[in-house]
């Protein structure tokens, strides 16, 4: 006979019944007395944590990264030296959709890694994409606003997106990749990663220079038509969770090649556009992929809410020889991504045994709600102390930023290099025909339901990108190319109050 995990209640006293409820005789009301029942409901009640308000939706995979170049006269980072194995967790995600979204839809591909390297957590927070679609934290709460829900309908609106995205013209890039042949990864694992922001890396000498991280698929990259993802979202919501999943179970482990590009400060200051701007790129041709190692993932969680759906990440977690950079998105994630884990699970959510770090962690942080170890026991619990304890190590500290210019408001659309349309541009010139007519194609069909102000807002930027890329779109829209090249000619302020909805 098996001998069974008998069952017990909370705090390990064994349960006699688990089927019957307490009641006042055998048709009678149940009673309060069943503390069992009661305490079953009462967790059960409190079992659903916040989702997340962004990347709501997403799947993980431990693994780990193998360092096979030599990047050590750019950072002293442990973890990115020569033969340094670092075990880690991923976390992919779409951006839009709800914690019940399907997975193929239209959208940018979330990607967060969390590396538990000897000198402690470095979290990576990045997309499948090498820009972004706004460039000022201010914006943050906006964009998540504008593809979410409608307040009013509580439907999802292409109406409030493109509204959104056009006027603000530092989008159009973004725009151009999520409505192109890549809007829509067939998997995880044919997808490239970045890490988007501009990073500082600084070496023994504490000589800084500026880094962007790349990881690129090991496997080909592979996307499905807006008619495959309809049929695939229909069949299995969970597609690329599964086939994640499956991939890794039936050893067929992912992987990705990681590089990096290096810009020295001096390179920096003589950058034709500003390169901590996370809506711009660095070219390959200018600022070339220095191979740096492999990312494999090869472990599946065993349980996915402690595992993936209580992973938490924060770009505010780096580690000596990795630091930050000017870029005012980055700056604002450093705050919200913490923050927002503080709220959705706690302020020890680094106590979370998938959080935590394989290293000692001497923080003196205390208390708060559910503090599960010692506490640091009787410690002192404050800094400076006479015992010597919790003292700061100026050793790894990074070297100086120069800063130049006042206090102030900046717009970065009144810098002069500014271009919004640039990239966006030269992704449309590199592309093959059938790309372009797939871009339009997908571009027409998405703003279907969207008002022809806003139609018309779009076209001129395409028309700034590239007058074959705005007369394509100004075609298959079924709009005037002559109004398209009067609104081209205006200044960003003309053209959104050429494009109101009161002077349609």
């Amino acid at each position: 006979m098996n001998e069974f995990k008998k069952l017990t209640n909370e705090v390990g006293a064994p349960v006699a019944d688990n089927d019957n409820a307490i009641t006042a005789g055998p048709r009678g009301p149940v009673v309060m007395q069943d503390v069992w029942l009661m305490e079953k409901m009462a967790h059960f009640n409190r079992e659903v944590i916040p989702e997340r308000r962004m990347h709501a939706k997403g799947w993980g995979a431990y693994g780990t990264l193998t360092i096979t170049h030599d990047i050590s006269r750019f950072t002293k980072a442990k973890v990115l030296q020569p033969g340094a194995v670092t075990e880690l967790f991923v976390r992919f995600s779409t951006v839009a959709g709800e914690r019940g979204a399907a997975d193929c839809e239209r959208d940018i591909r979330g990607v967060a890694i969390k590396f538990y390297t000897e000198e402690g957590n470095w979290d990576l927070v990045g997309n499948n994409t090498p820009t972004f679609f706004i460039r000022d934290v201010h914006h943050f709460a906006d964009l998540n606003r504008a593809v979410k829900r409608d307040p009013h309908t509580g439907r999802r609106s292409a109406q409030n997106n493109w509204d959104f995205w056009t006027i603000l013209p530092e989008c159009f890039h973004q725009v151009t990749i999520v409505m192109s042949d890549r809007g829509i990864p067939a998997s995880f694992r044919t997808m490239h990663l970045f890490g988007e922001h501009t990073f500082s890396f600084y070496n023994v000498k504490n000589e800084r220079c500026w880094c962007k991280f790349h990881f690129r698929t090991q496997q080909g990259i592979k996307n499905f038509t807006n008619e495959e993802a309809a049929k695939i979202n229909g069949m299995d919501r969970e597609y690329m969770g599964r086939d994640l999943y499956d991939a890794i179970e039936r050893k067929d482990f992912p992987k990705w090649t990681m590089s990096v590009q290096i810009m020295t400060e001096e390179q920096a200051k003589k950058h034709h556009e500003n390169p901590f701007d996370i809506t711009k790129i660095w070219r390959h041709s200018e600022y070339p992929l220095i191979e740096v190692g492999v990312l494999e993932l090869n472990r599946n969680p065993e349980n996915y809410f402690a595992e993936v759906e209580q992973a938490a990440f924060t770009p505010a977690h780096v580690v000596p020889g990795i630091g930050f950079s000017p870029d005012r998105f980055l700056q604002g994630r450093l705050f919200s991504y913490g923050d927002a884990q503080r709220y959705r699970l706690g302020v020890n959510y680094n106590l979370i045994p998938v959080n935590r770090a394989k290293v000692e962690v001497s923080d003196y942080h205390r208390d708060g709600a559910m503090r599960v170890d010692g506490n640091y026991g009787a410690a002192p619990a404050y800094a400076p102390n006479s015992d010597g304890v919790w003292t700061a190590q100026p050793d790894v500290m990074e070297p100086p930023l120069d800063l130049d210019g006042a206090m102030y408001r900046y717009d970065p659309k009144d810098d002069p290099t500014d271009d919004c349309f640039r990239a966006g541009g030269a992704l449309w010139r590199l592309m093959a025909e059938a790309q372009k007519q797939v871009l339009i194609e997908n571009t027409v069909a998405d703003m279907a339901s969207v008002t022809e102000n806003i139609k018309y807002r779009h076209a001129a930027h395409c028309y700034l990108a590239d007058r074959g890329y705005g007369e394509r779109f100004t075609k298959a829209a079924g709009l005037s190319l002559n109004k398209v090249k009067a609104l081209s000619k205006l200044n960003h302020a003309g053209l959104v109050q050429a494009t109101l909805a009161s002077s349609k």
